[in-house]
């Protein structure tokens, strides 16, 4: 796979030596000459240019790239990558970096955008999850599908604890995607009974209803 990153500070480094440690070919391009740690990547293409520009994506042959990553610390510069990639380049795949999750509502395919990546997002979501039991957690957003992946550890004295998960009428839009207990993940079967203390993992459609979701799993179902 072929991926351009614009941005070649500490995550646009880190991305591509994951990709190349992967066998893709990378090239990082950033406009400041202070970001030009060719020795810390050595095994990308660099150039030293402004992504923003239609030139420099000509240069990189942005046409050829399986994926583009706008990975810089400026969110209208990721904006106006991602667009240049998709609309100028038909790149397949614009991945963008959100700096500021007020900023988050743009970064749609309105803007080129395929996936949209919040650090400060994802770090908040990683903390909630570990350190809360019994509250919904959401730990990322498909922005394409508006899908949600969302994660709840399971109270003790939830009344579905001991309750077989093929006796569980789920919200409409909502799938049970996997059970963690102690370490070990477990892909959930009708047979498969619920503990107190597992941690579960939903998919969630864009209609699905959370707060009914996180209801059924600490209160259990609602009476008829």
């Amino acid at each position: 796979m072929r991926v351009v990153i614009a941005g070649a500070g500490s995550v646009g480094r880190s991305i591509a030596r994951e990709l190349l440690g992967h066998g893709h070919e990378v090239t990082l391009i950033d406009r400041q000459p202070s970001a030009m740690r060719v020795s810390q990547v050595a095994d990308a293409d660099w150039l030293l240019a402004d992504a923003c520009e239609l030139p420099t994506l000509r240069q990189v042959k942005a046409d050829e790239a399986d994926v583009v990553v706008a990975a810089t610390g400026d969110d209208k510069a990721n904006l106006v990558i991602s667009l240049l990639a998709k609309t100028e380049f038909g790149v397949p795949r614009t991945v963008a970096r959100v700096n500021n999750p007020k900023n988050e509502w743009m970064f749609d395919e309105a803007w080129g955008v395929d996936v949209a990546v919040s650090t400060p997002r994802i770090m908040t979501a990683m903390v909630e999850e570990a350190v809360t039991v019994g509250d919904l957690v959401r730990i990322f957003t498909f922005h394409q599908s508006r899908a949600d992946i969302l994660e709840l550890t399971l109270p003790e004295g939830s009344p579905l604890a001991g309750v077989r998960v093929g006796q569980i009428q789920w919200p409409a839009d909502t799938v049970l995607a996997a059970i963690v207990r102690d370490t070990r993940p477990i892909a959930p079967s009708a047979d498969d009974t619920l503990e107190g203390r597992d941690e579960l993992l939903f998919v969630t459609g864009r209609d699905a209803d959370e707060s009914e979701l996180e209801a059924l799993l600490t209160r259990g179902p609602a009476a008829s």
